[in-house]
């Protein structure tokens, strides 16, 4: 059943009758349960939504061929708080399974894998795609019982994602994008507000590129994929040896052709604990910009080759605080610059590497001398600094990028400040395991999005 607005529908009817044409399809809202949901599902066209009753289901999510349109995307939800409508995972299909879809909003639902060999969301590798596609407000447990089980995964060429405001606990890999073959590229992303911790494999991982699918759609200009705003925890569960991952790894883009100079941009994010693994690991074009890093069993930022070397990087205004190694830089392409600038590391070994400007450092044991309370647990961790422990007065060079103007709270800079927070303000949250709070946009691409 569903219900559509009256006098709305009228309105339009005749506008479009006037002009002797054929009008879009009206939206619907469509309501469905556990048990007539899947009927529901097939009657979806662009600008419709779908809204998912309290309850368990567990026939799966499969949107196959589904596609609204720019502007008009299909809307599947559940109860608003998101954890009343829970999918379950089933053997032998992925619980969200995504084949060929395109312009799809899934939101607030709860995904149970019940320890299952099974992903929680796939964009299946039998595609030939999926596209703006919007994963928000998911919860997703229960999904560890192997490495390779994935929370969040594309396995077919994927485009224009956003991946917001999802919470995932526990799973083999949180979030896995791309293919290990570097056949199926993850472009132009989103992936923001998350919180992923206690993973046995990445918190996040995407894949290197080899090439970029022509004859699909995807789009060959130069893209950038976001990551910004998430939290990112391997304080336990994590394998170790020969398994061990990093909470983050990013991989190359193609060497040459179309998307040869995407690039990552990377900040606002709180990363924390990984035993056996760096924190973050990239190679490629990345800017790693007002994040905060601390792990008290190892290391935090490797810039390095991984499938390619790492080209343009840009490490600026971070606060790094790691038993080992703070920022180290490896095996970059010399035909471009990897610059380390205004950093604050406090770290057993703090910058390898890379050329290096105004930053600060500090042995780790000395992080107290400079910040305000950075061995305190979680929920009262406050790395902001102590006074002017942190300002520097910039070298002039005309070829220096500029300093950053706001901090990781989207405060601005009034002096200039190594690290990601400025000093004198109390911090409006403490680092925690938990979604982090809205912020101001940071950038005007973002305030437009």
């Amino acid at each position: 059943m569903y219900a559509i607005p009256l006098r709305v529908g009228l309105c339009c009817v005749a506008f479009w009758g006037a002009l002797g044409v054929a009008g879009p399809a009206l939206a619907k809202a469509l309501q469905a349960n556990a048990q007539n949901y899947l009927v529901a599902l097939a009657q979806l066209q662009p600008g419709d939504t779908l809204a998912l009753a309290a309850g368990t289901y567990r026939s799966g999510l499969p949107l196959h061929g589904l596609q609204g349109e720019a502007g008009r995307p299909i809307i599947i939800e559940g109860e608003a708080s998101g954890r009343g409508t829970v999918f379950l995972g089933r053997l032998g299909t992925n619980t969200v399974s995504i084949k060929d879809s395109a312009y799809i909003v899934v939101r607030s639902l709860s995904l149970d894998g019940a320890g299952l060999p099974v992903d929680a969301v796939k964009a299946e590798g039998s595609a030939k795609f999926a596209h703006h596609i919007t994963l928000e407000r998911l919860t997703i447990v229960n999904h560890g019982s192997d490495q390779q089980i994935v929370g969040i995964s594309t396995k077919c060429p994927a485009w224009s994602w956003v991946i917001r405001d999802n919470v995932i606990r526990g799973a083999g890999t949180g979030i896995y994008l791309g293919n290990s073959d570097g056949g199926a590229p993850f472009i132009g992303g989103i992936v923001e507000h998350n919180l992923i911790v206690d993973t046995i494999g990445y918190n996040l991982q995407i894949k290197h590129q080899l090439v970029r699918p022509e004859g699909i759609g995807m789009p060959l200009e130069t893209m950038q994929t976001v990551i910004r705003h998430n939290v990112f925890s391997k304080a336990k569960g994590g394998a170790s040896g020969h398994m061990a991952r990093p909470n983050v790894l990013l991989g190359h883009f193609p060497a040459s052709g179309s998307g040869a100079n995407d690039s990552y941009s990377v900040y606002g994010n709180f990363f924390y604990e990984n035993p056996d693994e760096a924190l973050l690991q990239a190679e490629g074009d990345v800017s790693i910009h007002e994040n905060i890093f601390f792990n008290s069993r190892g290391d935090a930022l490797h810039l390095m080759r991984h499938k390619s070397a790492p080209r343009r990087i840009d490490v600026a205004h971070n606060t790094v605080l790691a038993q080992g190694v703070g920022i180290r830089v490896t095996g970059g392409d010399s035909r471009y610059s990897q610059t380390v600038r205004a950093n604050a590391v406090f770290a057993a070994q703090p910058l390898v590497g890379g050329e290096q400007h105004d930053n600060i450092t500090a042995p780790y044991a000395n992080a107290g001398q400079y910040l305000l309370a950075p061995f305190a647990s979680l929920g009262k961790l406050d790395v902001s600094p102590r006074a002017e422990t942190l300002r520097y007065s910039p070298a002039p060079s005309p070829d220096r990028a500029p300093i950053s103007e706001t901090d990781f709270f989207g405060r601005r800079f009034s002096e200039p400040t190594a690290g990601a927070l400025v000093s004198g303000q109390t911090a409006p949250w403490l680092f925690d395991l938990a979604i982090q709070p809205i912020k101001p946009c940071l950038s005007s691409q973002e305030c437009a999005q």
